[in-house]
C-alpha cells in the first residue's frame, strides 16, 4: 500500500496540532497505516492540500478542500475519542484501498 501524507492542523501550527501528531502517529503505527504526517497552520492547509490525501485539525476549518478532512477536538478534550480514531483508521484505509 501507498504511504498516506496526512495534514495535522491547529490555529498556529504548534500546540494542539503536537497533541494531535503523536495521537495519530500511534494510532497509525498500532492500525500498521504507513504515513507521513506534516504538522502546518490551518492557514498553510489550502496550498498543501494537492500534495497530501487527508487533513485532520484540530481547529475550524476555514474553507472546504478537496481531500477529506476530520475535526480532531476530540483528542484535546477526550470526548468522542472512540469514534474519532475509527473515523481517522476507515478514512486512512479507505484511501489507501483506491491508491
Amino acid at each position: 500500500m501507498k504511504k498516506l501524507n496526512v495534514l495535522v492542523a491547529c490555529g498556529a501550527g504548534i500546540a494542539t496540532s503536537t497533541v494531535v501528531m503523536s495521537k495519530v502517529e500511534e494510532l497509525f503505527k498500532k492500525n500498521n497505516i504507513d504515513a507521513n504526517l506534516d504538522q502546518i497552520k490551518i492557514a498553510e492547509a489550502s496550498s498543501k492540500q494537492d500534495g497530501a490525501d487527508m487533513l485532520i485539525s484540530t481547529t475550524v476549518l476555514p474553507t472546504t478542500y478537496k481531500i477529506p478532512t476530520i475535526k480532531a477536538m476530540g483528542f484535546l478534550t477526550g470526548i468522542g475519542m472512540d469514534k474519532l480514531e475509527q473515523q481517522i483508521v476507515d478514512t486512512a484505509k479507505d484511501i489507501q484501498s483506491k491508491k
